[in-house]
């Protein structure tokens, strides 16, 4: 038994110890070789062309530069509108979907309480009502009837604030989109 340990200590002392080269004479002269080596000669920066400006003269039409909210009669003249998602609130699990990869696949009435079957991508079947949120832009069911799940969306309007959206799924057949 002995001399099945000492046989693998044997040949494994004078491999440990070639590694084990103290005078690093190697890598000193490595060293000294690369100090040795001419720097390199790098190019300057190519000069930098000045770019023609140009000023937008109005023919009577919108500016394109003019954000929508500054215009007069825009729909998003008003920025602050009252609307905003509100982010304290905890995300329900269909939020985390886009509300176009979503279907309604039935319906179910319990305690007076109509719910809404949803099927997301990975065949999970949930269940919503009314108040329940879904869909990535903040959609809150406002109704569910027997064959569509309505909701109220808050999307980001050109203006920098916020507005609501009407969307909605619809029963249908499995073949067919929802949306």
């Amino acid at each position: 038994m002995r001399r099945l340990i000492l046989w693998p200590l044997l040949i494994a002392l004078p491999l440990l110890s070639a590694c084990a080269d103290k005078s690093m004479q190697d890598l000193y002269g490595f060293v000294d070789q690369v100090k040795s080596l001419k720097a390199g000669y790098i190019e300057p920066l190519p000069e930098i062309e000045q770019i023609k400006t140009f000023a937008y003269v109005g023919d009577g039409r919108r500016d394109p530069f003019a954000l929508l909210s500054g215009e007069e009669g825009s729909e998003f003249e008003n920025a602050d509108n009252g609307i905003y998602p509100d982010s304290n609130r905890h995300k329900e699990e269909l939020e985390s979907y886009p509300l176009d990869s979503l279907r309604m696949v039935g319906v179910l009435e319990q305690d007076e309480v109509i719910w809404a079957l949803i099927l997301n991508r990975e065949n999970t079947i949930y269940r919503v009502k009314s108040g329940n949120y879904m869909g990535m832009s903040h959609g809150q069911i406002t109704q569910v009837t027997e064959n569509k799940v309505e909701l109220t969306e808050i999307v980001s309007d050109p203006g920098g604030g916020y507005r609501e959206r009407q969307a909605s799924l619809v029963l249908r057949d499995n073949q067919e989109n929802n949306r």
